[in-house]
């Protein structure tokens, strides 16, 4: 956790770096060491009486509660740590028309929201990567201009929001949308710890608080204020440190070496890099200070495939600042204030081991903290013969079946593509995303109806309307219009969900070889692809040999799904039915955990089936299952070759699906085709 605490420690010195977000497991105190925060943080002056927390040395001059006269009276309070709930609506994150004061006293009153409180102080997301996008939006012009802009119901508004974001999530729940992520000034990746005796004491003292909550805070009180002190210190130094011309130049060949993005990461890493210095009691800013600020600031940065583990390669960071040579010798770093964390949870300025960049972890995980995963785009090794699958054209007749088969080694995936779009019919209400058309919260408004409980949006035209012919039966008098309850009417949204996208892929013999089976991971990770940018819910069945394996169960997290993909062993039998069957399944229980999210079924295919019984016929009763019951189905053919048999267009219409072949499958596809047929009339008349 050591980084995750400088990473906080730093943005409490020096608030412009811009927050930070915290990437981990379940379960390893994300939430508990944010909130932990919020006591470390500098009281603030605040205007009395202002809902904006405007600063009575420069207050805004737009502030909706103001103008506020030189002299007004203030008043010191803690820095608040708002937080966003992931369900929370648009009207709570930004403010909206007080209606009660609207209706009852006809006023236009602004009822401030979340970004109003979180001003000058700290805005906290947990789970921010499963917040729904109209939120995002929102978050991100306030992020970005420091101020928040209303303009609803006939209110206009414009109130200063500048806070520390930060922000905590999962991976396996989903990624980010790199918009936000760029936002955030810093990412640390944490993990629970692997050492018996550190796992113990964090039991102990868990047990401790939980047994009496005071005594623990009273055991730890003198710690957290000589925290709070050097804190405070390192803010009063952080003015007069000196950044170099050596130092911006390491920077900006870091940042360039990275191929990161636009400028931000160039001013993040140096505001961090001089945050470092102060914490650590320096004016001046060394390499190891730019070499941690680098580790905090660029993994999130760096210019990468979508499905490629993040972090920064810290032999190619070494590489880069070992080429500079420094004028002068780096000044002596002054002794650190004395206090408990001499030694202490962030490990001084270099936030580790003594060379700055921590001691590599032993449990598996890379030298930046993330998870060691493999690489996903290695080449193929040399293609030798390949044994011939008892389904391939070259097989010979009484091959061995399913089990003594040799099992084709996985193959890499083609190089991704953007896909055609698919969706599910029909009008869903299920979680926000951007695949098919859905009822949401939010979106375009397409009508009005009575409240299904408490008032989620007002439809200010349709209450008019149900009001007005029931005036002279209330006694109405003068200009005022008489509202009951029973006539107000709420905003029906026509916006986007994600969808379930379930795969079953034909691993079998049929498709193993190599260049096929290239193609077909290729396919199946540009779809992967497609269901990230829309927000889906994915999960994958694979069907090969005796039967059909859930790959991977529903998830949010298409890296996982790209991973079991590259590793996807081939060979056997082709149990189309089993996979079907296991389809079926598989949303069967998904349907009873979330009624509401839409499946889509795609299945890469070539349509044929053999061992049991009459495999046709049985995955042909198995498709029929599935199209009774409604599921919107995809059918990717992946038969290739001069002879075809059409297979995987019977099974398309028993699934009551389109049918489409791996070139169709390209979103440019038929764009091409026009090209083609324009290039080769172009010739002929010539």
């Amino acid at each position: 956790m050591d980084d995750m605490r400088l990473g906080l420690l730093l943005n409490a010195i020096s608030p412009s770096i811009g927050g930070v977000l915290v990437r981990g497991e379940k379960g390893t105190a994300k939430t508990t060491t944010v909130r932990a925060l919020s006591t470390l943080l500098p009281w603030i002056d605040a205007v009395a009486g202002c809902r904006f927390a405007c600063d009575p040395a420069s207050p805004d001059a737009r502030c909706p509660d103001g103008p506020h006269e030189d002299g007004a009276a203030h008043a010191a309070r803690p820095a608040r740590m708002v937080e966003l709930p992931v369900g929370a609506s648009e009207d709570r994150l930004v403010g909206a028309l007080d209606i009660e004061r609207a209706l009852g006293e006809g006023v236009k009153a602004f009822e401030p929201g979340l970004l109003a409180d979180a001003h000058r102080g700290v805005l906290y997301v947990d789970e921010v990567n499963l917040l729904g996008d109209h939120l995002v939006d929102a978050l991100l012009d306030a992020a970005a201009t420091g101020a928040s802009y209303v303009e609803r119901e006939g209110v206009s508004v414009r109130h200063a929001s500048r806070f520390l974001l930060v922000g905590t999530m999962n991976p396996e729940e989903g990624e980010l949308r790199p918009q936000l992520l760029d936002r955030f000034g810093l990412t640390v990746e944490v993990a629970a710890s692997r050492e018996p005796d550190e796992r113990v004491e964090v039991v102990r003292r868990r047990l401790a608080y939980d047994e009496d909550p005071a005594a623990f805070a009273a055991k730890w009180a003198a710690e957290e204020e000589t925290l709070r002190e050097r804190i405070a210190a390192a803010r009063a130094l952080l003015p007069s440190v000196r950044l170099g011309d050596g130092a911006l130049r390491r920077i900006a060949a870091v940042c360039a070496g990275f191929e990161v993005d636009g400028m931000r990461a160039d001013i993040v890493t140096a505001r961090t890099a001089t945050a470092l210095a102060a914490w650590a009691g320096r004016t001046d800013v060394t390499t190891a200070d730019v070499r941690q600020a680098a580790l905090l600031s660029l993994p999130h940065r760096r210019r990468r495939n979508p499905f490629d583990a993040p972090g920064l390669d810290e032999d190619k960071l070494d590489e880069i600042l070992g080429r500079f040579e420094d004028d002068e010798p780096e000044p002596e770093p002054e002794p650190e204030p004395e206090g408990p964390d001499d030694d202490g949870p962030d490990g001084g300025p270099e936030g580790g081991g003594p060379d700055g960049g921590g001691q590599p972890p032993q449990d598996g995980t890379g030298p930046d903290g993330t998870p060691d995963v493999p690489q996903q785009r290695q080449e193929p090794g040399p293609a030798g013969p390949e044994p011939a699958s008892p389904e391939s054209p070259d097989a010979p007749e009484g091959a061995p079946a399913r089990g003594e088969a040799p099992e084709a080694p996985a193959v890499a995936a083609a190089d991704p593509f953007r896909t055609r779009k698919f969706d599910v019919p029909g009008l869903g209400e299920g979680a926000d995303g951007r695949r098919s058309r859905a009822r949401t919260a939010h979106g375009r408004t397409t009508g009005a109806r009575r409240p299904r409980g408490a008032l989620s949006k007002l439809h200010l035209a349709a209450t008019v309307q149900a009001a007005a012919p029931h005036q002279r039966a209330r006694g109405r008098s003068g200009a005022g219009l008489v509202v009951r309850r029973d006539d107000l009417r709420e905003a029906v949204r026509e916006g986007r969900e994600g969808n379930l996208v379930l795969f079953v892929v034909d691993a079998s013999g049929s498709m193993a070889a190599r260049k096929r089976m290239s193609a077909v991971k290729g396919a199946v990770l540009s779809l992967l692809l497609d269901a990230y940018q829309r927000r889906d819910k994915i999960g994958m069945v694979t069907f090969r040999g005796a039967g059909a394996d859930v790959a991977l169960p529903p998830t949010s997290s298409v890296d996982t799904g790209a991973a079991r993909l590259e590793k996807l062993p081939t060979g056997g039998r082709t149990p189309l039915a089993a996979g079907l069957l296991q389809a079926h399944e598989v949303l069967r229980v998904e349907r009873l955990r979330d009624p509401s999210r839409r499946p889509l079924l795609v299945v890469v295919t070539d349509g044929r089936a053999t061992g049991g019984p009459e495999p046709l016929a049985r995955a042909a009763r198995a498709a029929r299952l599935l199209a009774g019951e409604g599921t919107a189905s995809v059918v990717v053919d992946c038969e290739q070759g001069p002879v075809r048999l059409g297979l995987a267009a019977e099974l398309g219409r028993e699934l009551r699906g389109p049918v489409v072949t791996l070139d169709e499958l390209r979103a440019d596809s038929v764009s091409a085709l026009v090209r083609t047929v324009r290039t080769s009339h172009t010739r002929k008349a010539a």
